[in-house]
């Protein structure tokens, strides 16, 4: 179990990363050496934010589902809760338009 977790974590990285880089976005600064470090960043963003509020949505919705077991009028909170979680990814989202196309 613990070695799909790794391997789910890699892969999530790895395509957080290859889904930022082709964007198209003409960002104009990079190091002298021509390595533009913002793709990968803004794909980190992308990647690490989904990772997290997959954990997030993960561990509500478990919890939820046994509260909803016992007492059905918590279906509002429970919402509410797992709603949270995915919230997560908006930020990781907009982080890494502004790393894109805010030229600053």
């Amino acid at each position: 179990m613990k070695r799909m977790k790794s391997a789910i974590l890699l892969l999530s990285l790895f395509l957080g990363m290859i889904t930022a880089i082709p964007v198209g976005a003409q960002v104009g600064y990079s190091s002298p050496q021509g390595f533009e470090g913002v793709n990968i960043g803004a794909g980190l963003a992308i990647g690490l934010a989904a990772i997290g509020a997959g954990v997030a949505v993960g561990m509500a919705a478990a919890a939820g589902i046994g509260v909803l077991t016992e007492r059905r009028d918590m279906f509002g909170t429970v919402l509410i809760f797992v709603a949270i979680g995915e919230g997560i990814v908006v930020y990781g989202l907009v982080f890494a338009v502004l790393m894109l196309f805010a030229h600053v």
